[in-house]
């Protein structure tokens, strides 16, 4: 196995790694920054700069950090989740929601009617 290759399986094991935990963290704003701060250092992000990203940027961030398909959708959940747990950003956080998941079915060339689904589901 060439060795870039097996540096990238071990950069995407690390962020669906990172992206369980977002996914499985009980959130509770105010209180739980610190702890998912942490958790986003295991990406190069933080709650903050995360809030400060557009919907463009958003994606950018992920293709400049090689983010998979699957992973891509991850994140997306993630901030899906999120926006429930921030009504105050729900707007801003389901945009880059469904930018990413527009992003996924645009650049993968595969139609899912799953992601399909999220995005209807993101827009209400």
């Amino acid at each position: 196995m060439p060795l870039a290759l097996k540096l990238r399986d071990e950069d995407n094991e690390r962020i669906n790694n990172v992206l369980k935990r977002l996914i499985g963290m009980d959130y509770v704003p105010g209180f739980g920054d610190e702890a998912i701060d942490g958790i986003l250092a295991g990406i190069d992000l933080s709650l903050q700069k995360l809030l400060e990203l557009n919907p463009n940027d958003t994606v950018s961030f992920l293709k400049a950090r090689n983010f998979d398909w699957a992973n891509a959708e991850q994140f997306a959940d993630f901030l899906t989740i999120l926006s429930v747990k921030l009504p105050e950003q729900q707007f801003g956080l389901r945009e880059k929601a469904i930018a990413v998941y527009s992003y996924i079915q645009t650049e993968s060339k595969t139609f899912s009617f799953d992601i399909f689904n999220k995005i209807a589901s993101a827009k209400k």
